[in-house]
């Protein structure tokens, strides 16, 4: 039986559906580890679903260099922590910070099954690579949406800290850094940014490419929860603006894009009555405090990941220097 077919399979056992059909390959998830479906499910509730199919390479399972197995676990780590997050955390989720409903989650010998609602049949079908100033909003909005919805919510079975690019899991990149002195300040960054007294999950890969936007871009849903955990909110706004804005539009805009953000969850957390007025400025004043240090935390990532592309990114740059100076 072909490999399709037998996903096919998998996919009306699981889903009681009569027949299944595998109707557009999507793409190739990160890495090799398999691939995302768009499906037909006839005979069930949900006519349309996406089906990520989680298979690692051969390879990686036989790994012996140490930097590629700990790749492969990270990996394999993100999705059980994916996982997770559907079964347990996503059903708190409302329309403030949209996400698609788990339909059915398998776990088996390292191998993954995620058959998820189609969003673009639930009117989230625009994509975008540039965005206008009102989609940037939109996504700030769902940013602040999900962290007030989280805020307080410790990061049961999902990552303690956070964010693809926390140090804990990112030894090599640290090991390739050029400049002693940002190798010996990475754990005062890291401990910084985890000391945060306010603490929310983080989406943890809150890039432009993994929003999904209504026709007109006013309302967007999010995707991809593999690296989701604690931590401050402010992390996920970093690491948005840095994948939707040029280094010159950072230096100019980053400052109203946070003030739009901080309006939405202020907005957001009075309406669920979580926090004091009090409270609300002082957890505004912290994660203030640290945007800069987690924008440093991702450009010390990017340093060791991929020099020739940090090289371009003046604007992190200048976020690192500011932080280090800090320091000394």
């Amino acid at each position: 039986m072909s490999h399709e077919l037998e996903l096919g399979e998998r996919i009306r056992r699981a889903t009681g559906a009569q027949r299944v059909e595998l109707t557009e390959r999507l793409q190739s998830l990160w890495g090799g580890y398999g691939e995302l479906y768009r499906v037909q499910l006839h005979g069930t509730r949900s006519e349309n679903a996406i089906v990520k199919s989680v298979t690692p390479p051969p390879q990686r399972e036989r790994a012996r260099d140490s930097e590629e197995l700990r790749s492969h676990r990270r990996k394999l780590r993100s999705y059980a922590v994916e996982l997770g997050f559907y079964r347990g955390f996503a059903k708190n989720c409302d329309a403030s910070c949209r996400v698609p409903e788990l339909l059915y989650g398998e776990a088996r010998d390292d191998r993954f099954l995620f058959v998820l609602e189609d969003l673009d049949q639930a009117g989230y079908s625009a994509r975008r690579t540039h965005c206008t100033l009102h989609e940037i909003d939109a996504c700030l909005a769902w940013l602040a949406g999900f962290h007030a919805r989280f805020l307080g919510v410790e990061p049961v079975g999902l990552w303690k800290v956070g964010s693809y690019w926390h140090l804990a899991t990112r030894s090599d990149e640290l090991s390739r850094l050029k400049s002693s002195e940002l190798r010996r300040a990475a754990a005062s960054i890291d401990q910084r940014l985890n000391a945060a007294s306010f603490r929310t999950l983080v989406h943890g890969d809150a890039k432009l490419e993994n929003f999904c936007f209504s026709s007109v871009g006013q309302r967007v849903a999010a995707v991809d929860f593999q690296y989701v955990g604690g931590g401050a909110g402010v992390k996920d706004v970093a690491y948005f603006l840095s994948s939707c804005l040029s280094a010159a539009e950072c230096a100019a805009e980053v400052p109203g894009y946070l003030d739009v953000y901080f309006r939405a969850l202020r907005a957001a957390l009075a309406s669920q009555g979580k926090l004091l007025s009090s409270e609300l400025d002082a957890l505004e004043a912290e994660w203030r405090a640290l945007f800069p240090w987690t924008w440093a935390d991702f450009h010390r990532f990017l340093l060791g990941w991929a020099p020739a592309y940090a090289a371009s990114d003046s604007y992190g740059k200048t976020q690192l220097e500011l932080v280090l100076r800090g320091l000394r």
